[in-house]
């Protein structure tokens, strides 16, 4: 049996990584982004950065339960889209093609122009937008709880028209009466969890940004490309998500050609609720020794 000393030192490592982590301003083509910065330390010195893609409407903040259980050693790399938390409203919304180029921008004026990519939800649909427009720059994919966009197995009306608006991220007992319908997993028996992790310490944005955010999707789907991917994939869906049935993330690992596929007991946020239990898979990922050719 442990005494505790592991878990104790884990503690130590996570708090060392957080003290690692400089939240700054960068303007990348006339737009200010909140950014987040964990340098990669000791054997990830060298190492691509993983870049984090969040879910609509959500500041970076949302993703520190997942960064807390990634390796402390990894580097990473967070913002928040140009509308949401911290970073500046563009003055029109910003196609996914587009969007995903300032991206490449962001990560080249911060020093790198290799990384690996996480996806998150909406953040999936960049990820995906990412690998395909940038193949020389994208290392490794991983694509967490995410869909093809306007082509794919729908989640129910009701969760749709609770999903066209912000209003979950602005009221914190909505987001509470409505997590268990709409994210699934371990929300059904414990809905305060939606409600801390969309309003414990995020920042939401202008309502503007979120509705950005929608058209930026509009009439995108990676239906016609994604077997044009050639980066290893990881495809991450829970079998418990209303907003992305598991059939969407068995459809991408089918049609991705370099992908494996992980399905998890949990729902659409099981990446954060239950990060202990699956950042160590996305690390083991892309730990792999396999270079960007698939030989060893």
């Amino acid at each position: 049996m442990s005494d505790g000393t592991d878990n104790e030192d884990l503690r130590d490592e996570a708090l060392e990584a957080r003290m690692r982590d400089v939240v700054r301003q960068v303007t990348v083509r006339s737009i200010a982004a909140r950014v987040s910065v964990r340098p990669g330390v000791g054997s990830y010195t060298d190492a691509p950065p993983l870049l984090l893609c969040n879910g609509i409407g959500i500041s970076l903040e949302a993703l520190q339960p997942l960064v807390d259980h990634l390796h402390p050693d990894r580097g990473v790399i967070r913002f928040d889209v140009p509308g949401i938390g911290g970073s500046a409203l563009p003055p029109t919304p910003y196609p996914i093609a587009a969007l995903a180029s300032w991206v490449t921008a962001l990560m080249a004026k911060l020093g790198h122009r290799r990384f690996d990519v996480l996806g998150l939800s909406w953040g999936g649909g960049l990820a995906q937008q990412l690998a395909v427009q940038s193949p020389r720059k994208v290392r490794r994919v991983v694509l967490v709880a995410t869909g093809t966009g306007c082509l794919m197995v729908p989640a129910s009306p009701r969760v749709l028209r609770i999903m066209s608006t912000p209003r979950r991220h602005r009221d914190p007992a909505y987001a509470r009466a409505v997590a268990p319908e709409i994210y699934g997993g371990s929300m059904r028996t414990d809905p305060g969890q939606g409600a801390a992790l969309l309003h414990g310490a995020t920042r939401s944005g202008p309502k503007r940004g979120y509705y950005y955010q929608l058209a930026a999707m509009a009439g995108w789907t990676s239906l016609p490309f994604l077997g044009l991917l050639r980066q290893p994939t990881l495809v991450m869906g829970g079998d418990d998500d209303p907003i992305i049935p598991a059939a969407n993330p068995r459809m991408q690992a089918a049609l991705i050609p370099r992908a494996r596929l992980h399905l998890y007991r949990g729902g659409h946020l099981g990446i954060l609720t239950e990060a202990d239990q699956l950042a160590p898979v996305i690390d083991a990922f892309l730990d792999e020794t396999t270079d960007d050719r698939g030989t060893a």
